[in-house]
């Protein structure tokens, strides 16, 4: 049996379904749906995606019998229209437009009017007895064909259609008469012959297969590509083609065309949401040519021209109908375009509408009042992703901007303030009330400071996962990253973006953390609103998920944050963040230049209750829930000055000499600091620094114990571990000093010693290293870096090719590479549990807030996932989407 290529939809009866948006596209699987529950929908055919497949496959030809499909099919609109196609007297226009399974809006190409040519023009006239209309449809074709199918720089045209305007004295293409639009026809056609050297066809078929033929091939168009990537929809889906039978919006005022949504697409208010235009066609509602107006009188305001209600009452009351019928159907609120023809209303598409975030979720949960949809259902219509939107303030998009430069979306959100290219002058200038954007080359863990001072970070190098990304949102803060655009100068203060254009400090910027815009000038933002619907949701997504949501935090504040945002503890503190807040870096500095034991625990002593006043204040905020809190991990360079005056002032207050500091900071130098002396490695070498942070830790929590009645039970983190040999010495070393600590105390409290399993080594041992460990927090940042043999902080120099090519699906460092990191990740829950079949397993790294790698983390059977503070409420939807997509 013959593969079926073309599907037939009309008068009723449709060969496809909704549930066929697959093989159809969502336009042609809902054209046959709306056919099949008798909607007034113009008789058509969808030629399937399977066609492009093979369009694609076969070096763009068409695979043997779809010629005699479409033929076929054809006739059969031909006879419930009572037109032939080509037909000199009696003829059938139709329309040619794409359709993927996902909505790509714009993306790709369409053709209306198609089949007029200089014979088939005068049969137009004959039937609608309007000379105008016909020459008008006419000179549209002529212009979206030449256009989509032969390549014509569309503006070659539109600049004779202006012409034309100023030549008659006239504003709108309204004006234009009967004899000007069949001038301009003419006009048009020889245009396309001096410039592309060919003719503009005339045989009705040849301009069939050719638009076609030319929406297969927008598929592959870069913008369509572009659009593809940026919403992860596969190339091999392909799109279908729809050709449809022409209805006409613009053959008179008892005609119109219009796009509206089932509700409020910004907010998700149930009420009839759209636009119209009287005497037009489809792309004249999307064009802005003309001002279109509103389809009812709940949406019209002053100054507005009249409403669909008022105009065209009666179809508007057919369409409000189709609307109930429309969503009781799909059970989802819909997008929808429609043409009135000579006072009947006609349903082009329909389709689930597009909606931010903020609607989504009043959608979602009204319909669950309304019985249209269960709790489940509603929780799976929304997005994870989505929630970004919700959870950080965004750009009025209302509002006009200058785009300078455009980096990547490192952490969402929006922010304004004048451009300062230092630490210190961010914080010194937000505690003197002023709002700034700190611009680096790239941040380093001594500009926290600064960056947790500013409204938002960019950085010209770096990568999504770049310290500047992960600390910004962890922080909550806007942050581009790895903004080639720009050429920072620090000794001029400044930066140039694109076109030369120079931005000094001071000067006034603005980020778009969601598209990784940086735009000159103060844009307007709208902020978050987390409303009564979105607690509802969370409350019906905490029933249905397994997985647990820690966050990672470091401060009181952040946890507080987290613990707002429904955070069930804290999965990943970095002690390190602490040892860098000015009160606080003399002492650290100190205890790396002391040339001794002595000097090092003299120094160490300044910062112990300093760490302890740290813990404190988490415990407090997180009380009654877990706190996971790793030991210091980066090497003790980092601590230190690089620059000359920096060094030499440093020296002064430490009463050194320039030359001996500068020698230390030489010594401590690594080539390459990620696989050099940090960690446990550390820990080891100089392990009196693990034991003051052990004791801090157990001190915070036995005097909150003792004195405040708390339950708490310290989950003490060790670092970069490759072998149990590492493990079992610093363990000995913790247990030792909590022992010592509950005693001095007398206060006897259940604590757990863990590890980070962050390099491949230890993924590979984890039923060896599971005999000393209670739980495993696997830090993926760092396993992804080892396991690629990539850096992060460079990649991003490259890995945008690599994604771009499908050398890689995706950036690795945003979303977990499961079939190579996410195996090792399985690998060692596995062997850890074959060891310690209790042991507690976990996730840390910023892949703890991506959906699809939350997803992962649930099937592996981890316990929690830990992200930053603004992640936790969309890794809570991605774990109840797990469940729920898998029942």
């Amino acid at each position: 049996m013959m593969a079926k290529f073309v599907y037939f939809f009309g008068n009723g009866k449709a060969d496809g379904r909704a549930d066929m948006k697959n093989l159809l596209g969502g336009k042609g699987a809902n054209l046959a749906e709306m056919t099949s529950i008798g909607l007034p929908v113009p008789p058509g055919f969808t030629i399937t995606t399977e066609v492009c497949t093979e369009f694609y496959n076969n070096d763009k030809n068409y695979p043997a019998g779809l010629r005699e499909e479409v033929a076929a099919n054809l006739k059969e609109v031909e006879q419930l229209m009572g037109r032939t196609f080509g037909d000199a007297k009696n003829p059938l226009l139709v329309s040619v437009r794409s359709g993927a399974r996902a909505s790509m809006p714009g993306m790709m190409d369409t053709v209306l009017n198609l089949g007029l040519n200089d014979t088939t023009v005068q049969g137009i006239i004959a039937q609608s007895g309007d000379e105008r209309f016909a020459y008008d449809a006419y000179r549209r074709f002529v212009q979206m064909y030449s256009d989509v199918v032969m390549g014509m720089d569309k503006e070659a045209l539109e600049h004779l259609l202006e012409q034309k305007k100023e030549e008659k004295g006239v504003h709108l293409d309204t004006e234009l008469t009967a004899a000007d639009w069949k001038d301009l026809v003419a006009a048009f056609k020889a245009k396309i012959r001096e410039v592309l050297e060919q003719d503009f066809p005339e045989d009705p078929q040849e301009q069939l297969w050719g638009a076609i033929g030319a929406v297969f091939g927008s598929w592959m168009n870069q913008r369509a590509i572009t659009y593809r990537k940026l919403n992860n929809i596969p190339a091999e889906w392909g799109t279908a083609v729809n050709v449809q039978s022409m209805v006409f919006g613009n053959m008179g005022d008892d005609c119109a065309t219009g796009v509206a949504f089932t509700r409020d697409p910004s907010t998700g208010d149930n009420y009839f949401y759209g636009e119209y235009l009287v005497n037009a066609q489809g792309e004249d509602v999307v064009a802005g040519i003309r001002t279109p107006q509103p389809i009812n009188l709940h949406q019209k305001k002053d100054g507005d021209l009249p409403a669909m209600e008022e105009v065209l009452p009666e179809c508007y009351q057919q369409l409000a109908g189709i609307r109930q019928i429309l969503e009781k159907h799909y059970k989802d609120m819909q997008d929808i375009e429609f043409t009135i023809e000579k006072g009947k209303l006609y349903m082009l598409q329909t389709r689930n509408g597009k909606r931010t975030a903020c609607a989504a979720i009043k959608v979602a949960v009204d319909m669950v009042k309304e019985g249209l949809i269960d709790e489940k259902a509603a929780i799976l219509r929304v997005q994870p992703s989505q929630l970004d939107q919700l959870l950080h303030p965004s750009l009025d998009p209302k509002a006009a901007k200058k785009v300078i430069a455009k980096g990547l979306p490192a952490s969402p959100g929006a922010a304004s303030g004048t451009a300062v290219f230092t630490a210190d002058e961010a914080e010194l200038l937000a505690r003197n009330g002023q709002k700034v954007i700190l611009v680096r080359v790239e941040t380093s863990p001594e500009d926290i400071h600064g960056m947790h001072a500013a409204q938002g970070i960019l950085t010209a190098r770096g990568g999504m996962t770049s310290h500047a990304a992960v600390v910004a949102r962890g922080m909550g803060k806007c942050c581009v990253a790895g903004c080639g655009d720009l050429k920072v100068d620090y000794s001029s203060q400044s930066f140039t973006a694109r076109h030369g254009v120079v931005i000094k400090k001071g000067d006034l910027i603005t980020l778009d953390g969601s598209t990784g815009e940086v735009i000159q000038g103060a844009v307007a933002t709208v902020p978050p609103q987390l409303t009564g619907d979105f607690a509802t949701l969370m409350s019906w997504v905490d029933k249905h998920r397994r997985l647990k949501v820690r966050t990672n935090a470091d401060t009181p504040n952040d946890s507080r944050v987290a613990r707002e945002f429904g955070a069930e503890g804290i999965g990943l503190c970095r002690t390190e963040h602490m040892f860098f807040e000015a009160d606080r870096i003399m002492a650290v500095r100190e205890m790396i230049l002391a040339e001794d034991l002595e000097g090092r625990q003299k120094a160490l002593a300044k910062i112990l209750p300093m760490q302890k006043g740290d813990f404190v204040g988490i415990f407090r905020e997180m009380k009654g829930l877990p706190v996971t809190i790793r030991l210091l991990d980066p090497p003790l360079h980092e601590f230190l000055p690089s620059e000359e005056k920096d060094i030499e002032t440093l020296a002064n207050t430490l009463n050194v000499t320039t030359q001996q500091l500068k020698h230390k900071v030489e010594f401590l130098h690594e080539f390459n600091p990620m696989l050099g002396h940090r960690g446990c490695r550390l820990g080891l070498t100089y392990p009196e620094i693990y034991d003051m942070q052990v004791q801090a830790i157990m001190e915070a929590a036995c005097e909150l114990v003792k004195n405040e009645g708390f339950s708490i039970v310290p989950e003490i983190m060790i670092p970069l571990i490759a072998t149990v040999s590492e493990l079992t010495v610093l363990r000995a070393n913790a247990v030792a000093i909590c022992e010592e600590v509950m005693a001095s105390y007398g206060v006897k409290l259940e604590y757990l010693i863990g590890t980070m399993i962050e390099l491949p080594r230890a993924a590979l041992t984890a039923d060896e290293i599971a005999t000393e460990a209670e739980f495993f927090s696997f830090g993926t940042n760092d396993l992804t870096q080892t396991t690629f043999g990539l850096s992060r902080d460079d990649a991003g120099k490259f890995l945008p090719f690599y994604v771009e090519t499908n050398l890689l699906p995706e950036d690795p460092f945003v979303s977990l590479d499961q079939n190579g990191v996410g195996k090792l990740v399985k690998m060692a829950c596995e062997l850890g549990r074959s060891t310690r079949p209790g042991i507690k397993l976990g996730i840390c790294g910023e892949h703890g807030g991506d959906p699809a790698s939350v997803i992962f983390c649930h099937n592996v059977g981890l316990d929690y996932v830990s992200c930053s503070p603004f992640r936790v409420p969309i890794a809570r939807l991605a774990a109840a989407h797990a469940v729920l997509a898998s029942a």
